[in-house]
């Protein structure tokens, strides 16, 4: 048979039929190329199909960040210079994290320390490099966590939120400490922490030290049972410096 003869508009259909649509899309260029390179039937086949793979991860990808509800203009790691701290995190420490063990593993990271050193910089970019990498992530204000639990069993759009966070293989949690919450509210937090307990990795950024949540939550007993869930598998950085963002207010635009 005379492949050249073969109607590309009818290869292209059949394509579109199998729902291969980026393959469809690229097919004149890539059998374009095969003719000017020789290609073999293989090598197409190969370049065809991983054309299709690419086009599908993207489009994963930039739903996966769409649903991740990100902070606007959030940094890669690499804008991140841990040397600028005095102590808390080492560059060979950030690099490890981005190995992701600790995700495929359901561990905890909690970046503790005072405003402005990069705690969010430091979740948000490993949330980015983690979604590039195929994982689903959520990131949520602990305000406004808040209010998706208080009205989650109301609202639908909370409580869709609420299943989407509960489903994310990366959940992060920012600013921990920053408002009081009541007693009610604590035991709904609980109870998504432990809801997610090993299915989920949780990153949290707070400007408390752990010993101090019991005061944010309000319930000593319940805090313990808390921090006895999200320290079981966790690693923690507590930083320590000069105000990051007042050095580097480019990178916190």
């Amino acid at each position: 048979m005379d492949t050249k003869r073969i109607p590309v508009e009818r290869l292209i259909s059949l394509l579109q039929t199998f729902a291969l649509k980026h393959a469809s899309k690229a097919l004149p260029d890539l059998l374009e190329t095969a003719d000017l390179e020789g290609a073999s039937n293989r090598q197409f086949l190969l370049a065809l199909l991983e054309t299709e793979v690419t086009g599908r991860n993207e489009r994963r990808r930039k739903r996966n960040y769409s649903a991740a509800h990100f902070p606007p203009n959030i940094k890669p790691l690499e804008e991140f210079n841990p040397e600028e701290l005095e102590s808390g995190i080492t560059q060979a420490q950030i690099d490890k994290l981005k190995e992701l063990s600790w995700l495929d593993a359901g561990g905890n990271l909690v970046f503790a320390g005072p405003p402005g050193l990069g705690k969010t910089m430091l979740a948000t970019g490993l949330g980015l490099h983690a979604i590039n990498l195929g994982y689903t992530v959520c990131f949520e204000k602990m305000v406004n966590l808040v209010r998706i639990l208080d009205t989650a069993d109301t609202e639908r759009p909370a409580m869709f939120r609420l299943k989407n966070i509960k489903k994310a293989q990366m959940i992060i949690i920012d600013e921990i400490g920053y408002t009081p919450i009541t007693r009610s509210q604590a035991n709904r937090f609980f109870n998504l922490i432990s809801d997610t307990y090993e299915t989920s990795s949780i990153v949290f950024t707070t400007n408390k030290e752990i010993v101090d949540w019991a005061e944010m939550m309000g319930d000593p007993v319940l805090t313990t049972a808390l921090l006895d869930r999200i320290l079981h598998h966790a690693s923690c950085y507590s930083l320590r410096g000069e105000s990051y963002r007042l050095k580097h207010p480019d990178l916190f635009d």
